[in-house]
C-alpha cells in the first residue's frame, strides 16, 4: 500500500485534465502505472483479473468553459460464478488542489490521502484476492480505480450507468476515500476506528450494507472500530458511491475516523501524513466484507410481514421466494430504535412466524450459502393494501 501511495504521489499531479502523454507526470502516466500493476497481478494468477480501460467523453459541468474531458477507469474483474451480480470496490486516483483552483491541471497535487490511500488499499485488495481466489467467488467482483472524482464523481458515475444499462445487478458499490490520516489538526488521535457512511434506505439496501459491514468487522477486526453513520456522506460532501445510490444500489463510503481539511485539496496532502498501519487495517475490513459478500448467495428478491389472526395480531407471519443457491435462511429482528439486529433466528424454508411485535421492531431477512456465508439482508414490507372493492388478499401461508 506504501509502495503504491509512493508511486502516485510522484506523478506529481493526477488532476483529470493534467498531461496524458508523459510517462512521469500526469493522470496518463497514473493509470498506466495502475493498469500496468494490475496486469501483472492477472499474469500472477494466470489470468484470472479481466483488466482493462473503462473510457467516457463527459462534460465537466464546473469548468467555465464545460469542455469535454476523457475520464478513464482503470477496472479489474474477478469473474464469479454468476456473472450477472457484481460487488464493486473502488477509489478514486485522480486529484486535485481545488480549494486554490478547481481547474489548475499543471501544479503539484500530490493527493496522499485523498485518494491515493484508497486506490492504494484497492489495488493492495485486488492483488489479496486474486492470489487467494484465482477461480472467483459466487458473485463477480470489480475492482474500480476511478478517474474525475474531484469534478462530480464522473468516472463512478460512468461505471454504475454502465453496469446498470448492461443488466447487471450490483450487490454493493463501495468506495474507499480518503482513509489515511490518523491525526487531526488539533492533536487528536485515531488510528483504531473507521467511518462508513450508507442512507438508510429500504428500497436501497444501503443501510443494510452498513449494518453487514458493521457485523463483519466486529466478526474479524474486534479491535478495530467501525463507526456507521446513516446518511450518504459527510455534510456538504459526496464521493463515488454516491452514482451507486442514484441508480438504485446499496452502497457505502469507507473513509478515515479524523480528517484534516487544512490538507485535502491542497498541495499539503503530502505522503507523510499518510499513515499505512491504518489504510491496511481499513483494507482488511474491505477484505472480509468483499470476500463474504461475493461468498454468499444472492438475498431473497422480496420479503412480505402479514399480521397473524391466530394469535390475536401479535404474531406475524413472514413469507419469502426462494433465492438461488441458498442452504437455508435467517431472520433477523431489531427494534425501531436500535441500528442492528440483536436477534437471529435460523430457518429451513421460505416462511416463519415470528413471535414479535412488527408495530415496535424491523424484521429482515438474508440466505445462507452452503458454506455459511451469508447475504445481504431484504426488509420486510407490508403488502400494499387493497383497494375498495379490489380483489382479495391472497392467505397467510399454513402453519
Amino acid at each position: 500500500i506504501r509502495q503504491t501511495d509512493s508511486a502516485l504521489v510522484s506523478f506529481g499531479t493526477r488532476n483529470t485534465m493534467s498531461d496524458t502523454l508523459s510517462d512521469t507526470r500526469g493522470i496518463g502516466a497514473a493509470r498506466r502505472y495502475l493498469y500496468h500493476e494490475l496486469r501483472a497481478y492477472s499474469r500472477d494468477c494466470s489470468g484470472c483479473l479481466r483488466v482493462e480501460y473503462d473510457p467516457a467523453k463527459i462534460v465537466n459541468a464546473r469548468h467555465p468553459q464545460r469542455v469535454t474531458m476523457d475520464v478513464v477507469n482503470v477496472l479489474a474483474w474477478l469473474p464469479g460464478r454468476d456473472t450477472t451480480r457484481v460487488v464493486v470496490m473502488g477509489g478514486h486516483y485522480d486529484s486535485c488542489i481545488c480549494r486554490i483552483n478547481t481547474n489548475d491541471s499543471t501544479s503539484t497535487a500530490p493527493g496522499a490521502d485523498d485518494d491515493g490511500s484508497g486506490t492504494s488499499a484497492v489495488l493492495e485488495l485486488a492483488r489479496v484476492m486474486s492470489k487467494r481466489y484465482p477461480k472467483g467467488l459466487d458473485a463477480t467482483i470489480v475492482f474500480a480505480l476511478y478517474a474525475a472524482e474531484e469534478q462530480g464523481t464522473l468516472g463512478s458515475a460512468h461505471l454504475a450507468q454502465r453496469l446498470k444499462d448492461a443488466g447487471l445487478t450490483v450487490v454493493a458499490g463501495m468506495t474507499d476515500d480518503i482513509v489515511g490520516n490518523v491525526v487531526a489538526e488539533n492533536g487528536k488521535t485515531d488510528s483504531t476506528s473507521v467511518r462508513i457512511y450508507a442512507v438508510d434506505s429500504v428500497p436501497s439496501q444501503s443501510g443494510e450494507l452498513a449494518r453487514y459491514v458493521w457485523g463483519v468487522g466486529h466478526a474479524y477486526l474486534p479491535k478495530f472500530e467501525v463507526r456507521p453513520t446513516f446518511r450518504l456522506d459527510r455534510l456538504g460532501r459526496g464521493g463515488d458511491h454516491g452514482p451507486f445510490q442514484r441508480i438504485g444500489a446499496p452502497a457505502l463510503r469507507f473513509t478515515e475516523r479524523l480528517e484534516n481539511y487544512k490538507r485535502q485539496h491542497l498541495p499539503t496532502d503530502e505522503f507523510r501524513f499518510v499513515n499505512f498501519g491504518y489504510t491496511a487495517n481499513i483494507a482488511r475490513l474491505n477484505l472480509a466484507t468483499v470476500a463474504s459478500l461475493a461468498a454468499a448467495p444472492p438475498p431473497p428478491d422480496s420479503a412480505r410481514q402479514r399480521r397473524d389472526t391466530v394469535s390475536g395480531g401479535q404474531d406475524w407471519d413472514l413469507t419469502w421466494p426462494a433465492a438461488a443457491g441458498a442452504a437455508s435462511y435467517e431472520v433477523l429482528v431489531r427494534s425501531t430504535v436500535q441500528p442492528t439486529y440483536v436477534r437471529v433466528i435460523p430457518v429451513q424454508g421460505t416462511s416463519f412466524l415470528l413471535d414479535e411485535e412488527l408495530d415496535d421492531a424491523v424484521a429482515a431477512v438474508r440466505s445462507v450459502g452452503p458454506t455459511g456465508a451469508r447475504s445481504l439482508t431484504r426488509v420486510f414490507q407490508q403488502p400494499a393494501r387493497r383497494p375498495a372493492g379490489g380483489a382479495a388478499a391472497p392467505p397467510p401461508p399454513v402453519r
